[in-house]
């Protein structure tokens, strides 16, 4: 159980779960060429995962000082598993994934690809080590990786496939992995503003310089608040134009209730929110948009099947 608690396990499945959704509840109900076998595929989530456990593996041992002072209950570094232990864990999980990755990019004759991996790797160590005390940067880079892993499905699944007859095709798929990549940056981005404001404690101690300690709790809040509405306001178009215009009824009203709607609610709750124990619940509120923003995928394509059943 203390390996599990080192690897964050349960935002490991989340993201597994989101590429298998990406891929079977969408790209697989479309008439378009695959690049990667169904064994491929796993591949490549279990590479995409067991880089990101390495990410939380590294982060955990860096993390030690600022944990104990904010979440002393997550602290496993000296408590079962040895410092030593936890860099060979991290070594492992990195080597694993990055061979996977090498693999991958020459089944599908584009070597070269195998760069993405190593990519990855090197950007969550460099958060863990220097990005994540840098105000700003570090959200976004960890907001940018989220986005990566899904169009990392894009890279290997569908341009390895792409030929002049389905370019066009192909094109617009890869838009709406796009379309989503970009919303789980937004989420991501504004809810690592909001764990920043939530271990603002640890995190001056350790004499980091995130937002909130370089401009205060308030103004980190209300900046947090500002680019939750770009994406409200994103969102709210998208729907009317590709959801409502096209009769997708059924995908407009998930989206209002478990999209929007909880979007609104942390808009509102944000203008009020000063304990930790305030943005703690906002940052688990965001992490639900994010998870019911994917899942809408599978929604739109129960939606299309109702459509044309009852065409």
């Amino acid at each position: 159980m203390k390996y599990l608690k080192l690897i964050r396990y349960k935002n490991l499945l989340m993201l597994a779960f989101m590429q298998v959704l990406f891929r079977y509840a969408f790209l697989k109900q479309q008439d378009i060429p695959l690049a990667l076998a169904d064994w491929q595929y796993g591949l490549l989530v279990l590479s995409t995962v067991l880089l990101a456990a390495a990410g939380y593996v590294i982060n955990n041992i860096y993390d030690v000082a600022t944990d104990t002072i904010n979440k002393p209950q997550d602290v496993v570094i000296g408590k079962g598993i040895s410092e030593t232990a936890a860099f060979n864990i991290y070594i492992g999980l990195n080597v694993t994934g990055v061979a996977i990755g090498f693999v991958l990019a020459n089944i599908i004759l584009r070597p070269t690809f195998a760069s993405l991996f190593i990519l990855i790797a090197s950007l969550l160590y460099f958060y863990s080590t220097t990005l994540k005390s840098i105000m700003i940067l570090g959200n976004f880079v960890v907001a940018a990786l989220l986005a990566i892993s899904v169009l990392i499905i894009g890279v290997f699944d569908l341009f390895p496939a792409t030929t002049l007859e389905n370019k066009a095709q192909m094109a617009s798929f890869f838009s709406i992995l796009t379309d989503y990549a970009l919303f789980a940056f937004m989420i991501n981005f504004i809810r690592e503003i909001v764990k920043d404001i939530e271990d603002m404690d640890g995190d001056y101690n350790q004499g980091m310089n995130t937002l909130p300690i370089a401009i205060g709790k308030n103004r980190a809040a209300k900046i947090a608040l500002g680019f939750a509405i770009i994406p409200f306001i994103l969102c709210l178009l998208y729907i009317n134009k590709y959801f409502f215009e096209n009769n997708l009824l059924i995908v407009t009203f998930y989206t209002f209730v478990f999209v929007l709607a909880p979007l609104l609610y942390f808009i509102v709750k944000i203008f009020s929110a000063k304990t930790q124990k305030d943005f703690h619940h906002l940052s688990t509120v965001l992490k639900l948009i994010l998870f019911f923003g994917i899942l809408s995928i599978l929604i739109i394509s129960l939606n299309h099947q109702y459509l044309q059943n009852h065409a």
